[in-house]
């Protein structure tokens, strides 16, 4: 398939127009590779190893949910340089969907929210607010190890899901105004914490968004390939 023919699917996707102003520039084809497409896979992240792991299945797109390239480049070295290597080497394309993929129907918050057994969605600013149908312990247990809670959850009827680093206190008192009886993200600072107006359970942020990417892959009938960053927790 033509390049431009899958960037064309991508953007029915995931319309670039739904993402944050942070990710302008920052998503879509970020490396280009060659025209022609014949694989293609997806990952969290465009980490040196999972582009190292696409070259040698010969992969000729690779789309993920993290560019590699987020901040201004003034110098190309170390992972960078490790992860250009390997893409420009293979001819392979560099994709991103971002933001507009947490956004977009059945994308990162959808996801995980389908993970979770979540019903009655009600979207916010960014991420959703979805009835329970399982049990905290059951819904932990999806997502995995290293889930920690902060507050007494007394009942859980109405969960705000945010895939990612989604603790913001604007989004927390959203969620909590449509009726949210907890929060579930990543990344959340202690000062955060203290003024939360409703519990906070934090996981990591892979966990959280792996889900979106491995459904996309299902979906689209794509390689998935697994960062190999894994999380242990030590009691």
């Amino acid at each position: 398939m033509d390049r431009q023919n899958v960037i064309r699917t991508l953007e029915e996707i995931a319309p670039p127009a739904l993402a944050e102003p942070m990710d302008e520039g920052r998503i879509g084809l970020v490396v280009e590779g060659r025209e022609e497409i014949g694989r293609i896979a997806a990952s969290l992240d465009a980490t040196p190893e999972v582009v190292r792991q696409a070259r040698e299945t010969s992969v000729d797109m690779l789309v993920v949910h993290h560019s590699p390239l987020f901040q201004p480049i003034t110098a190309i070295r170390g992972v960078q340089a490790a992860i250009l290597r390997e893409a420009l080497a293979g001819g392979m394309n560099v994709y991103v969907l971002h933001t507009n993929f947490d956004h977009a129907p059945g994308g990162i918050n959808d996801a995980l929210a389908d993970l979770l057994g979540l019903a009655d969605r009600r979207p916010m600013t960014l991420g959703l607010v979805g009835r329970c149908r399982l049990p905290l312990d059951a819904m932990v247990g999806r997502i995995g190890g290293g889930v920690r809670v902060y507050g007494n959850i007394d009942h859980l009827e109405e969960l705000a899901v945010v895939g990612g680093s989604g603790f913001d206190p604007a989004l927390l008192d959203e969620a909590a105004g449509i009726g949210a009886d907890a929060f579930l993200s990543a990344e959340l600072k202690h000062h955060v914490m203290l003024a939360a107006p409703i519990p906070c359970i934090e996981s990591t942020h892979a966990a959280l968004e792996t889900p979106g990417m491995r459904r996309l892959a299902e979906r689209m009938h794509w390689e998935y390939i697994d960062g190999g960053q894994h999380t242990r927790v030590i009691p």
